[in-house]
């Protein structure tokens, strides 16, 4: 709730929902928020923690609260729970990743419901995976789900903000998320809560590029969940891409942090778009931030909209000496060629 205390009705509808489609043979994972702000409420802050210590503190108090509550309603209802803590550092490292997703997957094969969080009680602003609804997106693709469904405080996405404008219009179904769809997404709508329409949004991106549908909704609508199944709930439905990313190109899309930015010329990007070429020093403008060979780097035309992300070659000081360079020339600036390539095309994932 926005004062940070649990919506236990909320919890145990959900649970019944839970239920019955359980019966009908539906697989369930539930991606849950609140762990911060419940815990922050027990320990008397009025406001959100703020410091890192004060929202682990916060998390480490309110996680198992968050569970209490979870375990008592599916219990009722006959279903088993299980808390499932990720940080970014799951889902970037491969070994990691393919555990997680293998634990998940073990646990809907013998009938439990996974609950997920951040780990909040150990994470960094170094390893956070940030917002729940980017969380739930990556979880989606983690699993490989069939729907991703994110339950709001608003009945879906509109033409505009509502809050500002009476005549904001429903958006029934989204092909494309374009330009004009994220001006119109506003901030976070209340003192717990980290998210607001333009996190939905970039959940959306990032499920739909990997041919995830997904739904948004309000989520205190009677019997909302069967609903979005049987097709008639009201909502946003964002299409998936006809041709989604491979798993290796979402673990490179969506699964890692960027440790870095690569400024290339118009030439550049018309090769990576238009061409699926890989990425050549030639090409290369700037170089921004500290990175080593095999990170992970974002490439960005001259506006600053990526256009691209990819393992780099090169590190960020090898990097700066060849940027502009004809890959014969490499040799003789580096005194070694170690790739002709900045980025192989293998390793680039194009971003739009």
């Amino acid at each position: 709730m926005p004062d940070g205390s649990l919506d236990v009705s909320r919890i145990e509808d959900l649970s019944r929902q839970a239920a019955r489609l359980a019966r009908r043979g539906y697989e369930q994972v539930l991606v849950s928020s609140g762990a911060i702000g419940v815990g922050a409420r027990r320990l008397g802050i009025e406001r959100r923690p703020r410091t890192m210590p004060e929202k682990q503190a916060a998390a480490a108090v309110g996680q198992g609260l968050l569970m209490q509550a979870y375990e008592r309603a599916f219990f009722d209802q006959g279903l088993v729970v299980a808390q499932v803590l990720l940080t970014g550092e799951d889902i970037a490292d491969r070994r990691r990743h393919l555990n997680s997703r293998n634990t998940m997957l073990k646990l809907l094969e013998l009938g439990a419901v996974p609950v997920v969080n951040e780990n909040d009680t150990v994470a960094v602003d170094e390893i956070r995976l940030g917002d729940n609804d980017t969380l739930s997106a990556l979880v989606a693709t983690l699993i490989d789900a069939d729907l991703l469904v994110i339950l709001s405080d608003v009945d879906g996405l509109y033409s505009v903000d509502p809050r500002k404008a009476p005549d904001a219009r429903l958006v029934d179904v989204v092909g494309e998320i374009t330009p004009e769809l994220w001006k119109a997404a506003g901030g976070a709508g209340s003192p717990f809560g980290t998210g607001g329409m333009a996190t939905k949004l970039e959940a959306a991106r990032i499920v739909t590029a990997a041919g995830i549908p997904m739904f948004l909704t309000r989520g205190s609508r009677p019997a909302v969940l069967e609903r979005v199944v049987a097709g008639d709930a009201v909502g946003t439905l964002f299409l998936p891409r006809p041709r989604p990313l491979t798993a290796r190109q979402r673990w490179l899309a969506f699964h890692q942090r960027p440790r870095g930015l690569v400024q290339v010329d118009p030439g550049a990007v018309r090769a990576l778009l238009e061409q699926g070429k890989s990425l050549l020093p030639a090409g290369v403008v700037s170089v921004d931030g500290r990175f080593q060979e095999g990170d992970l780097v974002r490439v960005c035309d001259a506006q600053g909209r990526e256009v691209a992300r990819g393992l780099v070659n090169y590190s960020s000081d090898d990097l700066r000496r060849i940027q502009g360079v004809h890959t014969s020339d490499i040799a003789r600036v580096l005194g070694r060629k170690d790739y002709d390539e900045v980025i192989h095309r293998d390793n680039l994932v194009v971003s739009v």
